[in-house]
């Protein structure tokens, strides 16, 4: 009887946390956010040398004083510019799917932070820079999308595939949320591996609210498949951070064993090849969602408390 008692109250504290979730969600849909996206690339890709004081006009920010106007017209003519302008428009002949998803970004943003202001969102190109696929500041989002054409793009035959396997549109609005996470994001430190695992981790929790969205594969940027496998193994991997006595330690190997992109990740077992990169990330995403629960603290609160006191509270216990 009480094991059956224990069952039915947490399900009603189940379904109490899901209908505030989804009152929260619903309050959030009504708030109002006002933007256009600026087809800059489209723009450039119409455009004839005569046009360029015009361009400048209206997008200084992305014409340096200090770079001529002889450059800015060469480009303008230049065949690989075109090219990349003519499969840019071909894959994103518009941008309305995108754009309701940052609608519900920038709502989001609001409810959350209500000093917030929705920025000019414009889409250009920047010679597949897949480093800075987004660019954030507090009233500008640019985003480059010759760095979503489809991981098997001809473009990105010289990237490797762990990277360009993310280079797709479903990745545009998480990318946008990673940039803005970065921007409320505060820690003193970055020393040891669980200082990168609860920074990599607040990321991923930041997108948790503001893009629910997205899946979480989307969200940490994995295959359905490398999803499954991270959460069948967070046991063994837990085990093994802990039993290596990782955690704490500041061996500068372990950020690109663990935390940086990578094909796979680096425990020196027969088992990295079946892995996927960047698990310390995933479990540090694990350690973050725990603490939230715990203390049911508002995000932007979390994004700035320290590594150690997020640790200590969540008392994380991974999947069996």
């Amino acid at each position: 009887m009480s094991l059956r008692i224990f069952i039915l109250s947490m399900l009603s504290l189940f379904m109490v946390s899901c209908n505030e979730d989804a009152k929260v969600e619903e309050e959030i849909s009504k708030i109002e956010v006002d933007f256009v996206v600026e087809r800059f690339d489209k723009a450039y890709a119409k455009a004839e040398p005569s046009d360029l004081p015009k361009l400048k006009q209206a997008y200084p920010f992305l014409f340096s004083k200090h770079v001529p106007d002889s450059v800015w017209i060469d480009r303008i003519e230049d065949t690989l510019q075109n090219l990349l302008l003519v499969e840019v428009g071909k894959v994103y002949p518009d941008f309305k799917g995108e754009k309701k998803e940052f609608e519900a970004l920038f709502q989001h943003l609001k409810y959350y932070d209500k000093t917030f202001s929705v920025p000019r969102l414009v889409t250009l190109t920047n010679d597949v820079d897949y480093r800075n696929k987004t660019i954030v500041t507090d009233s500008l989002l640019l985003v480059a999308l010759d760095n979503f054409l489809g991981e098997d793009h001809e473009f990105y035959q010289n990237i490797p595939r762990y990277l360009a396997k993310n280079m797709q549109r479903n990745q545009i609005v998480p990318e946008a949320a990673e940039a803005y996470a970065k921007k409320y994001t505060f820690q003193s430190n970055r020393k040891t591996l669980l200082d990168e695992m609860i920074y990599y981790g607040k990321l991923l929790y930041f997108k948790d609210v503001m893009i629910p969205f997205k899946t979480d594969a989307e969200k940490i940027g994995y295959t359905e498949q490398e999803l499954k496998w991270a959460e069948a193994n967070e046991s063994p991997i837990w085990s093994y951070f802990i039993e290596k006595e990782l955690l704490f330690s500041t061996d500068s190997k372990l950020p690109s064993r663990f935390i940086a992109d990578a094909p796979y990740s680096k425990f020196y077992l027969e088992l990295d090849n079946e892995s996927p990169g960047r698990l310390g990330q995933y479990i540090g995403w694990q350690i973050v969602r725990a603490y939230a629960e715990i203390t049911d603290e508002n995000v932007l609160s979390i994004l700035e408390k320290e590594p150690e006191e997020i640790f200590n509270k969540a008392k994380f216990k991974p999947k069996k």
